[in-house]
């Protein structure tokens, strides 16, 4: 009886039983440019110009909103077997914050790697410019994205939403094969929630180009997918919740 069970957890439970991706906490990048593509004047983007896009910081808030979340998916989910980040400062240091709500021991049973495969998208050369300096850096790059198609084109010097989706597909396929019948917790950022929202949901590229009002992944966002034996793969039961 009991080896037959086994055989039947290995033919189904090719996934992780259940896997929760968190955005990061509020960073001061987030705060300069309100969610935008670039900053609105040199005044926004006085205090975080120059630092690279692995090295921003979160907010006070951030740190504070972090640790509330901890608390609740400590709560409501208890430990975990694996948790990534990626390797960024904000995700590092929202993750930090989150296992304050831990006891040593339970931070102790589980088992944390960072991945630059969940990394956030490259935005290129326009990543510390105003939207004046883009126009007139790339006065071409309007009509580029328009008939190239946001999900393929990518922006000057950086990652197309298509590119950043190959990298997450490869990490997902480490943890099907590595982490089946495992809790797995993924602090990462907004753009790669798209990604992996893009790949587990079976998205068109039209879908996966903006997000519809309102549902943007929200700082310390938390979404959940479990397991789904007659589906044979994780299903999504939540989406953007948020305990602060």
């Amino acid at each position: 009886m009991y080896l037959g069970l086994f055989f039947v957890i290995l033919i189904y439970m090719n996934r992780p039983k259940q896997l929760i991706l968190v955005r990061h906490a509020e960073s001061a990048r987030n705060v300069a440019k309100k969610d935008t593509t670039y900053f609105a004047d040199e005044y926004a983007r006085r205090h975080i110009k120059g630092i690279p896009d692995y090295k921003i910081p979160l907010t006070v808030t951030g740190e504070e909103n972090a640790r509330e979340t901890g608390e609740y998916l400590r709560e409501r989910f208890g430990t975990f077997d694996y948790i990534y980040h990626s390797g960024y400062k904000r995700t590092k240091d929202t993750l930090e914050n989150i296992l304050t709500a831990y006891s040593e021991q339970e931070q102790a049973e589980m088992k944390i790697r960072h991945n630059a495969f969940i990394r956030e998208r490259d935005p290129g050369f326009t990543y510390d410019m105003t939207e004046e300096e883009a126009t007139a850096a790339f006065p071409w790059l309007q009509e580029y994205w328009d008939t190239y198609g946001g999900f393929l084109a990518h922006p000057p010097g950086g990652e197309s939403i298509a590119k950043m989706t190959e990298r997450v597909y490869q990490f997902l396929g480490m943890i099907f094969a590595d982490r089946a019948d495992q809790k797995v917790l993924i602090v990462t950022h907004g753009g790669t929630i798209r990604a992996f929202r893009f790949l587990l949901e079976h998205w068109d590229y039209e879908r996966a180009i903006t997000w519809p009002p309102g549902t943007e992944p929200k700082n310390c966002g938390i979404t959940v997918y479990d397991y789904n034996t007659e589906k044979q793969g994780l299903v999504l039961s939540e989406y953007n919740t948020t305990y602060s």
